[in-house]
C-alpha cells in the first residue's frame, strides 16, 4: 500500500476535514486532530465491503460464527490471549459502551477513578451520569508519564466502584508494563474495584507483543474487568461504528447484556460485520506497514522539532498515531495557544487542556496522515514560532 497516497476527504462527510469551520471556528488549517487516519481501508476490508454492496441488500444483520472467530485469532495471534466466544458483546462503539457501563454498575454519587490526562469522553460518561469524577493524576517526570500508585490507594474509599484504565494511554501514548499494571490489579482487586480497561489502541503499537490485555494479568483481573476493544483505529474504519466488549466473567457479562437490550443497542450493521472480518482476518499486514510508516512521521517530527524548535518538547510514544507535544516552553496560556495553533500555525490540533488541567500547554496532534501533510505543518509551525521569537 502507498500512505503517502493523497486521498481527497473535504466534502465527504467528514468529522475530521469538513468539521474544522463549525468546530474550530477557521478554515483552511491543517486537520490534525480527531483521531482517524487519512489512509484508505486495508485493501481486504474495500474488497469485502465492495462484494457486500454489490449485493444489493442491506436489511439486518446478526454477528455470524466466522465474525466471532476472526476476533478470537486476532487476539490470539496478535495479543497471545485466547477468549471464548460467549465472552465477546458487540456494542456500536468504545463510547457508548463505556456510558452504558457506567450507568449499568455503578450507582449516583458512586465514585469513578480516571487516570490524567485522558481521553475526554472518559470525563463525560461518568458526570453524565451522575458520578462523581475522581482524578488520579500520572505524574510527568523526565517527559516520562507513570502511574501515582499511592495517591490512587489515598483516594479509594468505599463509595469508590469502578476505574476506567486507558490501556494503552490516549493521549500520552504509554504501553503500561505487565510491572506497572499487577500492582494495580491487585489494589483493584483488594478493594473490589471494577476496573473498565480501554483497549482500543492496543494494536497500534511500536514494540508489538508489548501490550498486556488486562485480564490476562491474574484470575482476580479476569474476573473483575471489562475489555474494550474495537478495529476502528487499527484499520481506520471507525465510521462503522464496531466494538467488542471482550468479559470473561458471566454475571458482568449479562448485566452489560441486558443494558444494552434495554437501549435496543444490540444490533450490528452489516458493514461493520464484514469490515471487522476482513481486518482481522486478512488486514495485519497492512496494519504492520501502516505503523512503520506513522513511525516514519513521528520520528520526522521528532527530528525536526528537535533541530529548528527547542522551545518545545516531544518523546517518541510507545503506541498510537498521536503525538503529545509539550509547548510549555512558549508560556503561552489555553486560549493564547489555541489561537497560536490555529491563526499562526495554521494547525488544528486537540488542545491539552481537553484532556485535563494537568495537560495545560500541551497539544495532540494526529500524525496519521501522509507525509506531505506532515512536512507542510512543521514548515507551517516552525514559522509561526520564528515570527514569535521576533515578537517577544
Amino acid at each position: 500500500m502507498d500512505f503517502n497516497q493523497l486521498t481527497q476527504r473535504n466534502h465527504t462527510a467528514s468529522l475530521k476535514w469538513d468539521g474544522i469551520e463549525s468546530i474550530f471556528g477557521v478554515k483552511d488549517v491543517l486537520p490534525m486532530w480527531v483521531a482517524d487516519m487519512d489512509f484508505m481501508a486495508p485493501p481486504s476490508v474495500l474488497e469485502a465491503l465492495q462484494k457486500r454492496i454489490a449485493h444489493g441488500i442491506f436489511g439486518y444483520s446478526l454477528q455470524t460464527d466466522s465474525y466471532y472467530q476472526a476476533i478470537i485469532d486476532w487476539m490470539k495471534r496478535r495479543h497471545q490471549w485466547d477468549i471464548e466466544k460467549d465472552w465477546i458483546v458487540y456494542t456500536p462503539g468504545v463510547v457508548p459502551a463505556l456510558s452504558l457501563i457506567v450507568q449499568a454498575f455503578t450507582d449516583p454519587g458512586d465514585k469513578v477513578i480516571i487516570q490524567t490526562p485522558v481521553y475526554p469522553p472518559f470525563y463525560q460518561v461518568v458526570e453524565n451520569h451522575g458520578r462523581e469524577l475522581i482524578q488520579n493524576p500520572l505524574r510527568l517526570v523526565d517527559g516520562e508519564y507513570t502511574m501515582d500508585l499511592a495517591k490512587l490507594e489515598a483516594q479509594i474509599d468505599d463509595r469508590v466502584k469502578m476505574l476506567i484504565l486507558c490501556s494503552p494511554h490516549n493521549p500520552v501514548g504509554r504501553v503500561w508494563t505487565k510491572e506497572e499494571l499487577v500492582p494495580l490489579a491487585e489494589l483493584c482487586a483488594r478493594r473490589n474495584i471494577l476496573v473498565i480497561s480501554d483497549e482500543i489502541h492496543a494494536d497500534l503499537l511500536f514494540d508489538k507483543g508489548s501490550h498486556t490485555p488486562y485480564a490476562l494479568l491474574s484470575e482476580e483481573a479476569r474476573n473483575q474487568s471489562i475489555i474494550c476493544t474495537a478495529p476502528s483505529k487499527s484499520f481506520n474504519i471507525a465510521g462503522l461504528h464496531t466494538s467488542n466488549i471482550i468479559i470473561p466473567n458471566p454475571d458482568i457479562r449479562s448485566k452489560l447484556v441486558e443494558a444494552l437490550q434495554k437501549y435496543a443497542l444490540g444490533s450490528i450493521s452489516p458493514f461493520g460485520l464484514i469490515a471487522t472480518e476482513a481486518a482481522y482476518n486478512d488486514g495485519e499486514e497492512w496494519l504492520d506497514e501502516c505503523l512503520i510508516y506513522i513511525r516514519g512521521n513521528m520520528e520526522y517530527i521528532i527530528h525536526y522539532i528537535e533541530k529548528h524548535m527547542p522551545e518545545l518538547q516531544v518523546k517518541m510514544p510507545e503506541a498510537t498515531y498521536l503525538l503529545w507535544i509539550d509547548f510549555r516552553g512558549l508560556g503561552m496560556a489555553t486560549d493564547e495557544l489555541s489561537s497560536f495553533m490555529l491563526n499562526k500555525a495554521r494547525i488544528a490540533c486537540n488542545n491539552g487542556i481537553a484532556f485535563g488541567q494537568t495537560a495545560e500547554g500541551f497539544m495532540r496532534m494526529n500524525v496519521g496522515c501522509q507525509r506531505e501533510i506532515v512536512e507542510e505543518a512543521m514548515q507551517r509551525l516552525d514559522k509561526a514560532i520564528q515570527d514569535w521569537r521576533t515578537n517577544i
